[in-house]
């Protein structure tokens, strides 16, 4: 019976040991992703000892101190809401308060697609999940097309559109001599792309380059989409925080429902609510009437579902605790309307202090562009040596984030960037 026992105890010893070296084995050959160019900029900074570093890398809102802002109407509409919901599954489409508000805002108050019922949305995880639910729903329900995304863009566009599998064309947009859109090459891509293309278009203040159309050059933009019979996929991370206005940052997305567009749009209140941690968003698609609203919103529930289920609550109550109170919805105004004065004046000082330091190259493009982020010009070697000499962190394609900019290092950026690029090599 010993015996026995010892040769099982063998054999199981045996195939444990064969079993832990196969399961050892499954995932070696996995190698580490690629680091993230953000990220690593911020690592980078946060490791740097010197007390005059200065991070303009960060997408993230900051105030005149370098500080990160919880905005008063968010902390109100906490305060309302703290012990009095419950915190129960969202249904599929999340917060229909939330998603109604949302769609307020983008489309208008009065708007006739609303009164109609002709809008399919959803909540979403933020903007990047918007994106996201719309690439899977265009590849499910669109499996031959591909999408045009401008060069450059927000990188993690590239990223969405692949894991979901839809082939992707990229579409003239920055002239990087004038450092302002490459308008008629852009329309000509447009004109030569196949009819019924699918185009991404950020709906205000580019991410990277802060180079946005003219009301005109949308109204252009729009009569060749017509004409081509595209379909315009609009990115809105910014309403509000481009100009101070939602109304007038929503103009690209109303010259083109003027025109008779089906459009589909992101949105997401990570800039513009400073809800960068809570990740509230939503998809719209415009449909042709309420019965194909009704089947579009619940083929892009199906696909939430297998994903993450059902949207987070609390994000959502804040959002729509806001914007259906006046006085919160107003002091909202007031304070992204601040945010977005205060980028704006960064850009002014930034080109000022440039100008005063008697740079013969022109600045005029750092308050021309518009937005978080201003696409410098900088080469990456000059990047390399803002960093390097003078603790400056940005990323490499040169693009600042005015939100990292105050009043107290905005001249100590000037004199830095003028001593890397006083050669005129720019």
């Amino acid at each position: 019976m010993a015996s026995r026992i010892a040769i099982c105890r063998g054999i199981l010893s045996r195939n444990s040991g064969f079993g832990i070296r196969s399961m050892s084995s499954w995932w070696g050959h996995v190698q580490p992703a690629p680091k993230d160019p953000i990220l690593c900029v911020t690592e980078a900074f946060l490791a740097d000892p010197s007390p005059d570093k200065v991070n303009v890398g960060v997408g993230a809102y900051r105030d005149n101190n370098g500080k990160p802002v919880v905005l008063q109407c968010v902390r109100e509409a906490e305060r309302r809401i703290s012990g009095n919901q419950n915190m129960e599954y969202l249904p599929m489409g999340g917060s229909v308060k939330m998603v109604e508000e949302t769609l307020k805002l983008a489309y208008g108050e009065n708007s006739d697609l609303l009164k109609e019922k002709r809008i399919a949305a959803v909540q979403a995880l933020s903007g990047t999940g918007a994106c996201r639910l719309f690439a899977d729903f265009q590849k499910r329900f669109r499996p031959d097309s591909q999408i045009y995304i401008p060069m450059p863009t927000w990188a993690n566009h590239h990223n969405i559109w692949r894991d979901a599998q839809v082939p992707q064309r990229t579409f003239h947009y920055y002239h990087p001599e004038t450092r302002g859109l490459d308008f008629a090459t852009l329309m000509d891509d447009i004109k030569n792309a196949p009819n019924g293309s699918f185009f991404l278009l950020h709906a205000c203040a580019h991410n990277p380059t802060g180079v946005d159309p003219t009301e005109e050059q949308w109204s252009q933009i729009s009569y060749q989409f017509k004409v081509k019979g595209h379909f315009p996929f609009f990115d809105m991370a910014y309403q509000g925080f481009a100009s101070g206005d939602p109304e007038r940052d929503a103009k690209a997305i109303r010259i083109f429902l003027g025109d008779g567009h089906s459009i589909g749009c992101a949105q997401s209140y990570t800039k513009n609510m400073g809800l960068y941690g809570q990740r509230v968003g939503c998809l719209s698609v415009v449909c042709e009437d309420e019965k194909q609203s009704v089947a579009v919103k619940s083929q892009l529930q199906q696909i939430a579902r297998p994903m993450y289920s059902n949207p987070p609550v609390h994000g959502a109550l804040i959002v729509s605790t806001i914007l259906s109170d006046p006085d919160l919805k107003n002091l909202w105004l007031k304070e992204v309307k601040a945010m977005a004065d205060r980028i704006i004046g960064m850009r002014t000082a930034l080109r000022e202090n440039l100008e005063k330091l008697g740079s013969p190259l022109s600045w005029e493009h750092i308050t021309k562009q518009i937005g978080m982020f201003c696409y410098s010009g900088l080469t990456p070697e000059q990047v390399d040596r803002l960093t390097n000499d003078f603790h400056i962190y940005m990323t490499r394609n040169g693009r600042i984030s005015m939100a990292g900019v105050t009043t107290s290092n905005v001249g100590y950026l000037a004199t830095a960037i003028h001593e890397v690029t006083k050669s005129g090599s720019k």
